[in-house]
């Protein structure tokens, strides 16, 4: 098996008083937003929880046969917590990492991502001003595995501690990537009511358009 698709769906959604992965943008959770994004290029999706509950919940809405669950095997420490489990399950020698709360990746976008990385240990997208997106991109299966594992026997928490421990990385400029993806939309996250309404907005608008 070739690609794996990681997705991290873990957190509480604090800001929204409910599971985030099942608010609903036309008629849709974001969690389907996200699985129909990936389905298509992946032989195998991995959602990485740390909830039975909302495993049983998201296993009724989710009818995709590539969809595996798995529970965080360190819950509480964080997003590369959830990384190393995805990574410890996936069959696929590359594997896309990406958050349930992006519901405009764009497909091209994420096949750039996977054939940048061929004969490299990841591809990160990074912004002009140097932040970068280790939740859009994708890394070697093997060797990201291994570097997250001696980063959580070290205490990390943050998935940018697995790329520090990488050599051969390679990123991607968003300034290169806006030229498939002129709103950069595969990177919009939904992390506040706020940005749930805009969300809305900014779809409403590539119909129109």
């Amino acid at each position: 098996m070739d690609k794996t698709a990681i997705i991290l769906a873990g957190g509480f959604s604090r800001r929204f008083g409910l599971d985030k992965g099942l608010l609903e943008i036309e008629n849709k959770p974001l969690i389907l937003h996200v699985i129909d994004s990936v389905s298509s290029i992946v032989q195998e999706i991995i959602i990485v929880t740390n909830s039975e509950n909302r495993i049983e919940t998201y296993s009724k809405k989710i009818l995709n046969p590539k969809v595996k669950f798995t529970l965080d095997l360190y819950d509480g420490r964080g997003p590369l917590a959830g990384t190393l489990t995805g990574l410890s399950y996936a069959t696929g020698k590359y594997s896309l990492l990406v958050p349930f709360d992006a519901p405009f990746m764009a497909k091209k976008i994420l096949l750039l991502l996977f054939s940048l990385c061929i004969n490299r240990n990841a591809v990160i997208p990074k912004w002009p001003n140097n932040h970068i997106e280790p939740l859009h991109a994708v890394y070697n299966t093997k060797e990201a595995f291994k570097a997250a594992k001696n980063a959580i026997a070290q205490q990390e928490t943050k998935v940018r501690a697995i790329i520090k421990r990488l050599n051969n990385v390679h990123y991607i400029s968003t300034k290169y990537i806006q030229k498939y993806d002129s709103n950069l939309q595969t990177f919009i996250n939904i992390n506040t009511p706020s940005d749930l309404i805009e969300a809305k907005k900014f779809l409403k608008s590539l119909k129109i358009s």
